[in-house]
């Protein structure tokens, strides 16, 4: 499933996201930049990166994909799009590594999780298990359960500083 929604597709249904939902269409022929940054192992989250001068907005867009079924029990797959603008973007993925760092000793015995909400998304983070130090970043948003290993999450970050803080 994780190959079936690629940063390819994410990118693709995005840039539409983008312009009907953040930046509103126009007749006038506006630029405006919009990248993927990282998608995780699990394909269940893509970052993504819009910035467009004409409209003054720039910002963060996390792409999310899953599995649910319906009440009738029809297994579909479903996807959605989160918006958060430039400085709320830079402030969240702060406390998200904030959390990781001041957490890393706690973290290490397998049982501990540490969690936070913020607007209306909530992130578990914990070890992948007793002997690994890969550490995960659970997604709960809008009915989606993703997650983030920790190498997608950094170069998201690391990505949205270099393409929107210059």
């Amino acid at each position: 499933m994780a190959k079936e929604w690629s940063k390819e597709i994410a990118l693709y249904r995005a840039k539409s996201f983008v312009i009907k939902n953040i930046l509103g269409t126009s007749n006038e022929i506006i630029k405006v930049e919009i990248a993927a940054l990282a998608a995780a192992n699990s394909g269940e989250l893509t970052s993504l990166v819009y910035k467009c001068d004409a409209k003054d907005k720039e910002g963060l867009v996390l792409a999310f994909f899953g599995t649910y079924w319906n009440d009738a029990g029809v297994i579909f797959t479903g996807y959605d799009f989160k918006d958060v603008p430039k400085a709320k973007a830079v402030s969240l993925l702060d406390k998200i590594a904030k959390a990781i760092d001041e957490n890393y000793k706690y973290l290490e015995v397998y049982d501990n999780n540490v969690y936070f909400q913020d607007d209306d998304m909530t992130f578990l983070i914990y070890h992948l298990g007793y002997f690994s130090t890969k550490t995960k970043v659970r997604v709960f948003w809008n009915g989606f359960d993703a997650e983030w290993d920790t190498k997608s999450f950094y170069a998201t970050r690391e990505e949205l500083q270099e393409k929107l803080i210059k």
